[in-house]
């Protein structure tokens, strides 16, 4: 089975140009002069890029099904233009053994409607401390190693993580935070903070174990990956590594770009982890993603129930959603007004995540064809009650927004079409263990 979508600009090489895509058999085909197809999608001028991916994002299950579920947070992506999703640890049971995380790949193979790949936890039951996993009997089945949520806060247990890993041939993909400096905090410690009587977190608590870790990584040769840096120290930290050559790469989140602690609101959609930094923080994260420093924009997406969300800054669980209005909310706010380009967002949002963390899919012949197609003429404005996630806080509640997706393909069938009623489709890409 041929399908030829045409009328297209499509991103190749870098750079968009019209073109059409052919899909053959669930893989991206060459498109040479001659060649037939038996069905033809006219794609009306759009523009086509490989699917987007996050490599950050909390599915909840198994263990936390009333926040979201393998089936509402894969449902929440495909409508987000995401083809690819890594899945953090913080589960029950925690993927720390082959049995644990077969647990979370049959869901995985029974639910799934874009491809998710999870990450095994870096130490026993995802504690951030004791002791480390089988690295190499759970290697062939993840795309790294992390205790998201739990910095780990021996060093030396990081670093024989880092050997480990290294070994195995997987990155760490590392929380950073320093549980001595936290002090009870919930917010930036910054003027608002202050100002309302909250109490903070220093921004050291992140990069004082960025330093640490990337002493570690440059002494391993391990691979190593920050998650969700939000500090100027640590954007800085990081250009330094890549400086001296060392494999060290990050990535931020869509909140920390177009927010800071001067947007707070007393209300729990302002309230994750890291927190919305200071305003001279956000100018060197978007001087980080202009500059190359930092390579992957990601979600963070972390759906908690409504009444966990309900309990303003100091209560209200931390962690919002942000699967379903990354892509609009970054292009109005960033592309439009010329702060980045497109070509430099498709880059950040699916390019470099598959080439850190080795992830298959995109518009070559022969990749597996998983590619997205957004609208970028049309303005919305994101609105969490039609979200297909469980989850509905997110600080960009009533934002305006360019660049929805109209199509989103895995493995060359369609999981989402612009329609507002779930598909039933099912994409499979778990490795039996």
């Amino acid at each position: 089975m041929k399908t030829r979508y045409v009328n297209a600009q499509v991103y190749r090489g870098g750079r968009f140009a019209a073109g059409s895509l052919l899909v053959e058999d669930g893989r991206m085909a060459a498109d040479t002069p001659g060649t037939t197809a038996d069905r033809t999608v006219d794609l009306g001028g759009r523009h086509a890029v490989p699917g987007l991916v996050d490599v950050h994002v909390h599915l909840r299950e198994p263990g936390f099904p009333h926040k979201e579920t393998i089936a509402t947070g894969t449902a929440a992506a495909a409508r987000g233009g995401y083809t690819t999703v890594c899945a953090m640890p913080n589960l029950n049971p925690a993927p720390d053994t082959p049995e644990h995380l077969r647990v979370q790949t049959d869901l995985i193979g029974r639910d799934a409607v874009v491809r998710v790949v999870p990450y095994a936890s870096i130490t026993m039951g995802q504690r951030g401390c004791g002791e480390l996993v089988d690295f190499a009997a759970l290697a062939p089945y993840v795309a790294g190693f992390s205790d998201d949520g739990r910095g780990v806060q021996s060093a030396g247990l990081m670093e024989e993580a880092m050997r480990r890993s290294a070994a195995a041939g997987r990155p760490i993909v590392a929380h950073c935070e320093v549980d001595d400096l936290l002090r009870g905090g919930y917010i930036h410690d910054g003027g608002y903070c202050r100002e309302h009587g909250h109490k903070g977190i220093c921004s050291e608590s992140e990069w004082r174990q960025v330093e640490r870790d990337i002493m570690l990584a440059e002494k391993t040769g391990c691979q190593y990956h920050v998650c969700h840096v939000s500090t100027r120290e640590s954007v800085e930290l990081v250009r330094q590594a890549k400086a001296r050559g060392l494999r060290v790469s990050c990535e931020t989140a869509p909140h920390y770009l177009l927010l800071c602690d001067e947007d707070l609101q007393e209300d729990g959609r302002f309230k994750m982890n890291p927190p919305l930094r200071s305003r001279a923080d956000r100018a060197a994260l978007l001087a980080g993603i202009a500059d190359g420093t930092i390579e992957v924009i990601a979600t963070d997406h972390a759906p908690h129930t409504a009444e966990e969300k309900s309990r303003g800054l100091a209560g209200s669980a931390m962690g919002i959603v942000g699967l379903e209005c990354a892509f609009g909310v970054l292009y109005e706010h960033l592309v439009v007004p010329g702060k980045i380009g497109l070509e430099r967002l498709v880059e950040l949002m699916a390019v470099n995540p598959r080439r850190i963390f080795g992830l298959g899919g995109g518009l070559e012949p022969g990749e597996a064809a998983d590619f997205t197609v957004l609208d970028l003429e049309t303005p919305y404005e994101i609105d969490p009650a039609a979200f297909r996630s469980k989850g509905r806080a997110t600080p960009f509640a009533g934002w305006p927004a360019r660049g929805r997706a109209v199509l989103t393909v895995v493995g060359g069938r369609v999981v989402y079409d612009g329609k507002e009623s779930p598909e039933s489709g099912i994409t499979k890409d778990s490795k039996t263990i």
